[in-house]
């Protein structure tokens, strides 16, 4: 599992602290952190500038739990 997240969205920072509590493991892409990574988010999420965004094989959820 991957998850795109931004330090200054509280969206990422609750599904973060959501994983961490059910220990589900995930590589965190910061895009602060790494913002050549921003092209392969606009991407999946059709040209939307959001975050969190969890990619599980080919599934792709945007936001979290519909809010981000």
């Amino acid at each position: 599992m991957k998850v795109y997240t931004h330090p200054d969205c509280d969206y990422s920072n609750t599904l973060k602290g959501e994983l961490a509590e059910l220990e589900v493991e995930y590589e965190e892409i910061d895009l602060s952190q790494r913002p050549e990574e921003w092209a392969n988010l606009v991407k999946l999420t059709d040209g939307e500038r959001i975050t969190p965004v969890s990619v599980i094989g080919a599934i792709v959820t945007v936001g979290y739990k519909g809010m981000g």
